[in-house]
């Protein structure tokens, strides 16, 4: 392990999707050689005995390489891979990847400790309010990792053989992972408050410069030791979900790979929401400002409204008859603000301000496409508000400025419109799939971060170069550049993609399940 945890995660996710590759270029995929995120069924399997338990240190042994459990020594020595199952080999490989990850995630911790936190020299530079702000509680998140990681080591070393891990996650996740949400709650002001001080600090940017060249570092910049917390978080929630993909069916090892599996979905999406919270307060309260109301005012901001999309389209003017003049005054400009709830459509007026003169609740719109109507009337799309401001149906022709941008529109105003490919949730058609090979960051409301070996069931997309995706492992959907993916071609893997994805969250379905049947009594 004498990767930082910024090489082990890149490594083991380029290693994922290059087996992914493999995979797809094969008939029959069963086939495939074991790898740390292989899919597949495990059979159950008797586990064998040591007698004498293997010191796998992971917090002494720092100088380790990037091993699978099977190449380890005390493993090879032990004669046990003759005698397990192939399937309970992969098994094996998914809990000590869990292990071995977290071992190099506690490194890189405490390098942003020791190294950057604890520096002399930033101390004095930083003042206690502003070093708070950028290094948060991480010595409290430092100090649950190394309890998780003891506790994981100390099941390495009872059996050669993995008895499990999820246990220990789901115990540590319920216990104490809430470190993480505080953390990650605090991203917003961390990213603000390093920004400002390499811009007010000089001397904060020579000394951050200076401890960055140090080869302790390895050439990884300071702000990829403080994103940690929040990429471990994720990350550890896809390794469970990766060894639950490999447990038997119906077994205690499946009931508890389920557990910490739900635990740390609750913790992600708790995290999300913090991160969410701050810059979509901020946001309402901007867009307030600039909205003058030419109807009856409505109020913005809500705890439960957010925005979605805003942007400048062009409306038709006059009757549809018209609709056949060829004059570029057929289109007038206007503004729409599309929030989770509501949509307010205004005109833009000087001084940076907008002045409303429609709107309707999100769930009372209608969109319709326009098609073969010719080069002036392209991309062009109907909004229909069933209950406008006015208590009145009302229609208005727009025109986008490229053919994604209209459809990002038109899914975004009518989210339950039947896009291209039928989204996977059906269970019944077998709709493309990429996987990403190129990390993306989202610009926009409706756009979709991406990491690599994302797998995404591709639901909808253009001629100019986008596609809107659904994440399998947490159902996120948005849009992105089509050439972020690479699309996965054998049926196959496909299937099997979307079998494992509905095994991972098959408890959330019935959970969900029991829910309607309650809300229906």
């Amino acid at each position: 392990l004498g990767l930082l945890y910024q090489e082990y995660r890149d490594k083991s996710t380029r290693q994922e999707i290059e087996t992914r590759r493999l995979q797809d270029s094969q008939t029959e995929p069963e086939e495939s050689s074991p790898s740390e995120e292989t899919p597949f069924e495990a059979e159950p399997t008797s586990t064998t005995e040591s007698k004498a338990p293997p010191q796998i240190s992971l917090l002494r042994n720092s100088n380790s390489r990037f091993n699978l459990w099977q190449d380890l020594p005390e493993i090879q020595s032990s004669g046990v891979l003759s005698i397990l199952q192939p399937d309970e080999i992969k098994l094996q490989e998914a809990m000590f990847e869990l292990v071995t990850s977290e071992a190099s995630y506690y490194k890189s911790l405490n390098l942003l400790v020791s190294h950057f936190m604890e520096n002399e020299r930033l101390k004095k530079i930083l003042h206690p309010s502003e070093a708070h702000i950028l290094f948060s509680n991480v010595l409290d998140v430092m100090a649950v990792s190394e309890r998780f990681l003891l506790d994981l080591e100390q099941r390495v070393e009872e059996n050669i053989v993995i008895s499990d891990v999820c246990d220990i996650v789901y115990q540590h996740t319920v216990n104490h992972f809430s470190v993480y949400i505080t953390y990650v709650s605090n991203q917003t002001y961390q990213e603000r408050a390093y920004k400002q001080l390499l811009q007010d600090k000089p001397a904060f940017r020579e000394v951050i410069s200076q401890l960055e060249l140090d080869p302790k570092c390895k050439g990884l910049s300071f702000s990829s030791f403080l994103i940690l917390p929040f990429q471990r978080i994720t990350r550890l929630k896809l390794l469970v979900q990766n060894i639950l993909k490999k447990v038997e069916e119906k077994s205690d090892r499946e009931t508890t790979a389920l557990d910490a599996h739900k635990e740390l979905e609750t913790v992600v999406k708790a995290c999300n929401e913090g991160v969410r919270k701050m810059s979509r307060t901020e946001q309402m309260i901007s867009i307030q400002k600039k909205l003058e109301f030419k109807i009856k005012s409505v109020p913005i901001i809500s705890h439960s409204r957010w925005l979605l999309k805003q942007g400048e389209l062009q409306q038709m003017n006059g009757p549809k008859t018209s609709r056949t003049l060829r004059t570029k005054k057929l289109f007038r400009e206007i503004y729409l603000f599309l929030f989770n709830d509501l949509l307010v459509i205004c005109r833009q007026i000087p001084g940076d301000k907008y002045q409303v003169f429609d709107s309707a609740p999100r769930g009372l719109l209608r969109v319709e496409e326009l098609e073969d109507q010719g080069q002036s009337l392209a991309n062009v799309f109907i909004l229909r508000l069933l209950e406008n401001a006015d208590d009145r149906e009302a229609s208005y022709m727009l025109k986008a400025s490229s053919q994604s941008e209209m459809k990002r529109w038109m899914i975004s105003l009518a989210p339950n419109r039947r896009t291209k490919f039928v989204s996977f949730t059906s269970r019944l058609v077998d709709c493309p799939q990429i996987q990403c090979v190129h990390p993306y960051v989202a610009q926009q409301p409706d756009e979709l971060s991406l990491e690599l070996a994302d797998v995404l069931n591709i639901l909808d997309k253009t001629d100019d170069g986008w596609m809107f995706g659904e994440r399998l492992h947490d159902q996120e959907r948005g849009w992105f550049p089509s050439s972020m993916g690479e699309e996965i071609l054998n049926p196959k893997i496909r299937a099997q993609n979307l079998k494992e994805c509905f095994r991972v969250h098959k408890s959330d379905d019935s959970q969900r399940r029991k829910l309607g049947s309650r809300n229906r009594q």
